[in-house]
């Protein structure tokens, strides 16, 4: 992990008035904490656009890159299931144009492109920083499921791989992780090292205000993080 690169990324868009991270930038960040993530570039033009598509293989899905536009789906600056190269080309200039007028004044810094993976179980893990608290870590099911069954659990950052799982087991969800109807279990291993490695990086960069991974995609033998969204304090 380069912690001191991390924090010249903090630094950087703190001097700059920003709060938001990029999405590449935070998933830079999380990688750093041993966080797997999947083949990501960020495109500058149609034709990188398409050039990395083909290199890390299809289908990929392709997402606006922009600090004021923060909520990507409302802008129309996301575009997922792209199998060819012609149809990475159309979905770039087409983001670009619904993004523009979404916000006209937004910097767009690039288009990212993303390697999309098979569909798998999901959960979210996030932090906040509590006046009292501090640094608080939360898991519990992701994806549309968050918003439906609320289904989440909070510790006091750090943790460590034990009380991670702890935190797993306390969920309602988790028959869904152990699988059913013939499913494998997912890889706990994993997710608990992923729980406790971003309870420590949001303990030792305490000018993050807030941390969303969501969806992390769950399967037997991995877990990748889809989203990351990073705010400063």
């Amino acid at each position: 992990m380069n912690k001191e690169q991390i924090l010249t990324w903090i630094e950087k868009f703190k001097k700059n008035g920003g709060k938001f991270l990029p999405e590449p930038i935070s998933e830079q960040i999380l990688a750093s904490y041993d966080i797997p993530i999947p083949p990501a570039r960020v495109a500058k033009d149609v034709e990188e656009a398409a050039r990395f598509a083909k290199e890390m293989g299809f289908p990929v899905v392709l997402k606006i890159v922009s600090p004021q536009i923060i909520h990507k789906f409302d802008a129309g600056g996301v575009i997922v299931n792209l199998d060819e190269e012609a149809k990475v080309r159309e979905a770039f200039n087409k983001i670009l144009g619904s993004s523009k007028k979404y916000n006209p004044r937004a910097k767009i810094e690039g288009i990212y492109v993303q390697k999309m993976i098979p569909p798998a179980r999901e959960v979210i893990i996030g932090t906040v920083k509590d006046k009292q608290f501090g640094q608080v870590i939360m898991f519990g099911l992701g994806g549309i499921f968050v918003e439906v069954f609320k289904d989440v659990v909070f510790r006091v950052a750090p943790i460590d791989k034990r009380e991670a799982q702890e935190m797993i087991n306390e969920i309602k969800g988790l028959p869904i992780l152990k699988g059913v109807r013939g499913e494998k279990p997912i890889d706990f291993d994993s997710l608990s090292e992923a729980i406790a490695n971003i309870s420590q990086l949001v303990v030792d960069f305490p000018q993050i205000g807030q941390l969303d991974a969501n969806p992390v995609c769950l399967y037997p033998e991995k877990l990748y993080v889809i989203d990351a969204r990073i705010i400063l304090e």
